[in-house]
């Protein structure tokens, strides 16, 4: 399998985009007019076309990465093929940039899994592959590719950033991190992972040269106890190694590139007055913790055929019988952060065309009391989201966990896209799963694409205030 791993990758490519492509079209003969968030994307873009450079709608909150790339690929293909008329950077065209970016990211994807899972050499060509289909299709991220959306970009620079980070190429990471950035700010978060995985390397070295000299071999960076004492530990080496002279010169050796991008980002905040561009009333930041409870279990559900087993029940519920009263603390500390700190975005009850809106209608409007009767449901959702990582060290999960508090908890709106980056993120570094597995999470994700796409063409309605035709979508 091994020996032809190439040609089969090569050929689920060739393949996957065939079946996009024909979606792609079915989509836009459906809806040939801009939807949703489109009538604020499309009509910039056309504008960056016209070459109106200076023209801004202030309700784009968002830099202008996507139009500046889309101007970039249409202006050329137009000029080698002669194109003239509607048809230059129409709305199909525009959405047709998405299609191209899905396509990056099936080899993106595919190339970290291979350098995440160097030591699993043997008799993985086609988990590595069947993980890269699987992971390209995920829904939320997937549905996106055919619409004018900035998912299907955002995604790809941010994959891209982390392979050359991986690949130990900082300045191009730094470079693709700039990429990202202009495509959704709030990528600059995932930048600083890329340089937190490297300040995770040398922590990790130095805990390892600090307990080989103590001889105490029980203190290995996987055997760190989940328990106050632990935690105690590790914060006591991690102060201890960032006011260290030394160590902080040798991570700024490696890391100075990504330095640079955030001191960038930093000037730019300052002289924007923020992180957001347009429409700022709309999207201030808040402290809503939940949304980390929301994450743990929109993960646990689309890694359900990956990442659940009855071995791994039965480890939670030795955990909590071991350690009672930290589980305690967890509950009542959960309790307290659900009753004071969850917020509800004027977004989310006014548009009953995304599905977050039924799922706060459904399920926690249903009774006041459900947001807290879910805690058990979030606290074994975070176990087992965390278990995932054990193979991971410490301090690669603490730098991961540090990005993924500041990519959720800010955001006062319940929005799944949210959640693209830090599931894939997540989900590339679990060990490869078993076939088996694997070919049970593709089926998930087929089934749930094929309902959502087939919702969004057919199950359509209409408001009573306008003729538009109005469609269910992520």
């Amino acid at each position: 399998m091994e020996k032809y791993e190439g040609y089969i990758f090569t050929a689920l490519c060739s393949t996957n985009f065939l079946i996009s492509c024909l979606l792609f079209s079915r989509v836009t003969r459906e809806q040939r007019e801009p939807y949703m968030d489109e009538i604020f994307h499309i009509p910039q873009a056309q504008k960056y076309c016209h070459g109106k450079f200076n023209e801004w709608d202030p309700m784009i909150t968002t830099l202008p990465g996507l139009y500046l790339v889309s101007v970039g690929v249409i202006k050329p293909v137009v000029w080698l093929a002669d194109l003239t008329g509607d048809v230059v950077c129409s709305t199909a065209m525009l959405r047709f940039i998405n299609l191209l970016f899905n396509c990056g990211n099936l080899y993106l994807i595919y190339l970290l899994i291979c350098r995440l899972h160097l030591r699993e050499k043997t008799r993985t060509a086609s988990r590595r592959v069947l993980s890269a289909l699987s992971l390209s299709t995920f829904p939320v991220l997937y549905f996106f590719n055919f619409l004018y959306y900035t998912d299907a970009g955002s995604t790809f620079f941010v994959l891209f950033t982390y392979l050359m980070t991986l690949y130990g190429c900082h300045k191009a990471s730094a470079l693709l991190g700039v990429c990202s950035v202009l495509f959704r700010q709030t990528n600059i978060i995932w930048v600083a992972f890329c340089a937190g995985t490297l300040v995770a390397s040398k922590m990790d070295e130095a805990w390892r040269v600090e307990h080989s000299k103590k001889r105490d071999e029980k203190s290995a960076l996987s055997q760190v106890p989940l328990s106050f004492s632990g935690a105690k530990k590790v914060l006591r080496f991690s102060l201890e190694f960032l006011i260290s002279p030394s160590h902080v010169k040798a991570v700024l050796l490696v890391a100075w590139p990504y330095a640079v991008v955030g001191i960038g980002f930093l000037m730019f905040m300052m002289l924007n007055d923020g992180i957001v561009v347009g429409d700022r009333t709309s999207h201030e930041a808040c402290f809503n913790f939940p949304q980390l409870f929301y994450f743990f279990s929109f993960s646990l559900f689309f890694s359900l055929p990956v990442s659940l087993c009855y071995h791994r029940i039965l480890r939670f519920l030795q955990a909590m019988k071991k350690q009672p009263f930290f589980f305690l603390f967890i509950t009542v500390a959960s309790l307290l952060l659900v009753w004071k700190f969850t917020f509800v975005h004027k977004y989310l009850l006014a548009d009953n065309r995304h599905y977050p809106f039924y799922v706060w209608k459904k399920l926690f409007q249903r009774h006041e009391l459900i947001r807290f009767l879910l805690i058990p449901v979030y606290i074994f959702a975070g176990w087992n989201f965390l278990d995932s990582f054990k193979t991971r060290s410490l301090f690669w999960s603490l730098a991961y966990l540090a990005c993924l508090l500041s990519a959720t908890v800010p955001q006062k709106l319940l929005e799944f896209r949210y959640f693209i980056v830090p599931y894939l993120m997540y989900r590339l570094h679990m060990p490869l799963p078993s076939l088996p597995r694997l070919m049970l999470e593709f089926l998930l994700y087929t089934a749930v694409n094929a309902a959502t796409i087939y919702i969004f063409i057919t199950k359509t309605f209409k408001w009573p205030d306008t003729t538009a035709t109005q469609r269910f979508m992520w």
